[in-house]
Order: structure tokens, then C-alpha cells, then sequence
């Protein structure tokens, strides 16, 4: 196995080489346009994506690289546990998403707002866009900005006012809020980015920018983190949800208003009461 980063701001993860449809070739594409691929879907191809895609890299995002095969890589992922591999997320991405490592790993910051300017210079023209939850080490500061290490040796520049240590405090109050901004976006089966969420990947991404590494899927979140009784949850905390019998399948933030969650394929992430057919399949909460 060898190390590599994601050099591509959003990296989808597929099952395997043969996964993606034609009409998911610009999420595949060497430059991969996510927001364009996310836009272009309906509801019934979204949904398409079940047994297809597993979840996102974001940018500079270390991976295992455990093969190569016409042009895909075999990766997995370790910032993002799961019961599937003890080394991380399990699946494949095109090769021509991966690049070296960054040279510097202390200090990091993370995208705290939906999108963010990655400029060359500070205040200079936009190279790339940034997804939240996009993790750098920081190497420098100048006049309101920070300079970041890229892959492949590179270094770039970020606003300081979209990005902020994963080092600093957090509390509850700050997962509802940047929860919050990502209200209204469609559902998207394995999505960890500003483009499109699963109900798992808000909850990854939102405690990945505030320093916390927890599992990429639902039921290993239920599994990983400390359970605490309903009837003692308080916002900022996860509900899970499972039918009788079955594996934990949904999971959201415990909110005031009750539950900011992703909802599934066809609708959008919504804050809002725990309906009836909701509570019935209400099983644990955690807290992070």
C-alpha cells in the first residue's frame, strides 16, 4: 500500500470500477465538476446511486492506495471509520484524483462555510473551490489570510474568515448552526460535501470541521460514540433510527425544533418536529 491525497476538491467513492453510469461522467471526469453532476440528477437517478456510490474524499483528504487498475485506485479512507475495514473507508476513485501527500500535517484548519476561494496569492484570483469540511495544515498567515499546504508539494492561500482551527473549542450549539447551513440542499446517497449530504455525511462533515473524527455510516456512529437515554438528549446530540429488526439506517442532529437532519433521496435537509411515523423507528441517541 502507498499514501496518497485527494488533489480534486470532491472525490466520489464508488463499489467498484464499473459503478458510474454515463450520466455520472463529470463526477468521474479527471477535473470532476460535483456541483454540476449533483445539479444534473433527477430524483429517480439519484437514487440510481444505491449500491453505487459509498461517500466523498474532499480535498487533500489522505487515503491507502491498496491497487491500481485502468485508471481506478482501490483506496481507503482513514479519516472516515467504518466496521467495513479497521483501516478506514473501503472503494475506488479514479487514480487521476490523487496526488502526493501534503508536506506539512500540523496545525489544520477547516472550511467552515459551503464553499470557499482557494486562492495562489492572498486575495488573488480563486484556484479552486473548496467544500466544507475541507481539512489543511496551516503553514503561514498574512494580512487576514492563512497559506495552506496542497498535495503534490504545492501551497495556497484561504480567507481566515471561512476556515478555523479544528483545534478550537467547540460546543452543541455550533453543530445546529453550521448544520443550519445547509438547509434546503437535496439529499445525495455517500455525500460528504457542500454539494450534496446523506444523512451520516452532515454529521461526519459538520464534526469533522469542529475536530471530531467519528464514523462515516450511521450504525457504526451508534456503535462508536457514547449513547445517552432519549429522554436525557439535548440539542447538538444524535438520534438514530432503525426499523424492528434491522441495521440503524438514518441519523440526525437532535435540535429545539427537534431533529436537523438530511432526509432521504427526493427531499432536502430540513429542521424540523419528530413526526409520529418518525418516533416509531427512534432507537438511541449519542453524544458527541
Amino acid at each position: 500500500m502507498k499514501l496518497a491525497a485527494a488533489k480534486v476538491p470532491v472525490s466520489t467513492v464508488w463499489t467498484s470500477s464499473d459503478a458510474p453510469r454515463d450520466l455520472d461522467a463529470a463526477a468521474v471526469a479527471a477535473v470532476p465538476d460535483v456541483a454540476a453532476w449533483a445539479k444534473s440528477m433527477t430524483t429517480e437517478t439519484r437514487l440510481g446511486l444505491h449500491g453505487r456510490t459509498l461517500t466523498q474524499l474532499l480535498f487533500a483528504e489522505p487515503v491507502l492506495v491498496r491497487s491500481e487498475k485502468g485508471g481506478w485506485s482501490e483506496i481507503v479512507a482513514p479519516w472516515q471509520p467504518s466496521s467495513e475495514d479497521a483501516l478506514g473507508y473501503p472503494g475506488w476513485v479514479p487514480s487521476a484524483h490523487l496526488g502526493e501527500l501534503p508536506s506539512a500535517a500540523t496545525s489544520p484548519v477547516a472550511v467552515k462555510v459551503p464553499t470557499a476561494a482557494l486562492t495562489a496569492e492572498p486575495g488573488s484570483g480563486a484556484l479552486t473551490e473548496l467544500s466544507f469540511g475541507t481539512v489543511l495544515a496551516s503553514t503561514d498567515h498574512a494580512d487576514g489570510f492563512t497559506q495552506v499546504a496542497l498535495p503534490d508539494g504545492a501551497s495556497g492561500w484561504l480567507a481566515d474568515d471561512v476556515i478555523r482551527s479544528v483545534e478550537e473549542p467547540s460546543t452543541p450549539e455550533d453543530r445546529i448552526r453550521l448544520g443550519s447551513l445547509f438547509l434546503g440542499l437535496e439529499y445525495l446517497w455517500g455525500g460528504t460535501s457542500a454539494y450534496g449530504l446523506d444523512c451520516s455525511g452532515l454529521t461526519h462533515a459538520v464534526s469533522r470541521v469542529l475536530g471530531q473524527r467519528i464514523p462515516r455510516d450511521a450504525h457504526d456512529q451508534a456503535d462508536r460514540l457514547e449513547p445517552v437515554p432519549l429522554d436525557e438528549v439535548r440539542p447538538g446530540d444524535l438520534y438514530f433510527f432503525a426499523r424492528p429488526g434491522q441495521q440503524i439506517h438514518h441519523v440526525g442532529f437532535v435540535s429545539a425544533e427537534g431533529m436537523l437532519h438530511a432526509s432521504e433521496t427526493g427531499k432536502v435537509l430540513e429542521n424540523e418536529a419528530l413526526l409520529p411515523e418518525r418516533r416509531e423507528t427512534l432507537v438511541a441517541a449519542a453524544r458527541l
